[in-house]
């Protein structure tokens, strides 16, 4: 696919799930996928922090065979050689990595996610080629350490109209507050521990996607 495909895929995106093993609870990522495909959605971010880049190598090239199959957009985080390697269909990228710009230039097909805190943020990531914004953390989150400043769910109306690419919203989202981002304007919802530590992953998927899609 070329990156214009791509991006219609994206389109139909409304929950994005992100893997985390150590928050699974016992179970890997590969069982989580399953649960995530079962469950329908159309997107899922592999994000391992503690993996070697072999290993991260080794597990996206599963992803990539899996989700391929089942024609749901594999996202990897941080990593863009790993994302290009593994021929996933794109990268997301925080603020302390690869620039955005620098990423486009190297991958010109490829989704790339930028993680943003503020609408200046936000802005320039659009204007160096980012194909979505994340706005986050909205809630206290157990998957990043160290951050003592949310932005709640109201700075997704004030970020989000200064810019015209989608974007997704992170950060300890789930069942009890899911409703409040989704009416300050969310339609793309990315969560962890919501869908990593379910019962039952595949219904937390379809709980998670029914609440973004009732408005």
């Amino acid at each position: 696919m070329n990156r214009n495909d791509r991006k219609a895929m994206f389109e139909r995106v409304d929950l994005y799930p992100v893997t985390c093993e150590k928050l699974s609870a016992g179970r890997s990522d590969l069982e989580v996928l399953d649960g995530i495909i079962r469950g329908g959605a159309k997107i899922v971010q592999l994000r391992e922090k503690d993996l070697s880049k072999r290993d991260l190598y080794l597990l996206a090239l599963r992803f990539r065979e899996i989700t391929a199959q089942a024609q749901v957009l594999l996202i990897i985080n941080d990593h863009l050689d790993i994302a290009l390697a593994a021929g996933a269909d794109g990268v997301h990228l925080g603020q302390d990595d690869l620039p955005v710009a620098a990423a486009r230039s190297i991958a010109p097909d490829l989704l790339i996610g930028a993680s943003t805190h503020s609408a200046e943020e936000a802005a320039r990531a659009e204007k160096e080629g980012a194909d979505y914004i994340n706005i986050g953390p909205i809630f206290p989150t157990r998957t990043k350490e160290g951050i003592d400043r949310f932005l709640g769910p109201e700075a997704i109306a004030a970020v989000s109209p200064g810019i015209s690419v989608p974007f997704t919203v992170m950060g300890g989202i789930n069942e009890s507050n899911i409703d409040r981002v989704v009416e300050n304007g969310a339609r793309r919802v990315a969560v962890v521990t919501a869908v990593t530590r379910a019962p039952d992953i595949a219904e937390a998927v379809k709980s998670l996607r029914a609440r973004i899609n009732h408005s």
